[in-house]
């Protein structure tokens, strides 16, 4: 994916409209077979302005750590939340990527006047927000939103990975690569992966129809 600098042009709009507290929110990790599905939020402050910021999927590991460091050193405030795979399940993956986006918005002291949101609006909350289309790579406080959220998660599963290392979350972070179906295959599930989502047009269909009973604990 091509690297687009995020701008401050929608946030610096709604500033002079009289929302001063504007939260990015963002979320990371709903396409993965295992771990959470993790939420950022972040009002930045306009006087510290953080060059570079980008969607998180452009951006390389040592750059994200460099950003989440300015980010979080910088900003008015911001939170992450994450809904566990249980939870996801429960909920389903979707339902689960906006309960983790409240959370995270709620977890900001004082609240926010208005939240800008990547591609949707989060419900159950009485806060004036907008969804924006492809905004993680179009508003500088969401691609905050996304960093952090990324940074956050990608070390939660290096963690994950140090208490388990047969499947490999140090390297995919969860997500459905070869290496990780592979060890689905060979080991079956463990309490971190997801029962409800399983990937389109991959192999995870067939490995699974020959995981034996014990394996779906």
């Amino acid at each position: 994916m091509v690297r687009v600098r995020a701008m401050r042009t929608l946030e610096n709009a709604m500033r002079r409209w009289g929302f001063y507290r504007v939260a990015g929110c963002d979320e990371v990790g709903r396409g993965c077979l295992a771990g959470p599905v993790v939420a950022g939020a972040v009002i930045l402050d306009p006087a510290r302005y953080i060059p570079h910021l980008a969607d998180s999927k452009t951006v390389t590991a040592p750059e994200r750590d460099r950003l989440y460091d300015l980010i979080t050193r910088n900003a008015l405030a911001w939170s992450v939340a994450a809904v566990q795979p249980a939870e996801i399940d429960e909920l389903n993956i979707h339902r689960a990527s906006l309960e983790a986006m409240r959370r995270a918005v709620m977890a900001i002291a004082p609240l926010p006047d208005m939240i800008i949101v990547d591609a949707f609006r989060i419900p159950d909350l009485r806060i004036a927000q907008r969804g924006v289309p492809k905004g993680d790579r179009k508003c500088s406080a969401i691609a905050a939103a996304s960093i952090v959220a990324k940074v956050t998660r990608d070390r939660e599963m290096l963690v994950l990975h140090e208490h388990d290392p047969r499947y490999g979350y140090a390297h995919h972070k969860g997500y459905a690569t070869a290496e990780h179906l592979a060890a689905v295959a060979r080991y079956g599930y463990s309490p971190l992966h997801r029962r409800s989502f399983k990937p389109q047009g991959s192999l995870f269909d067939t490995i699974e129809s020959r995981l034996p009973a014990e394996y779906d604990t």
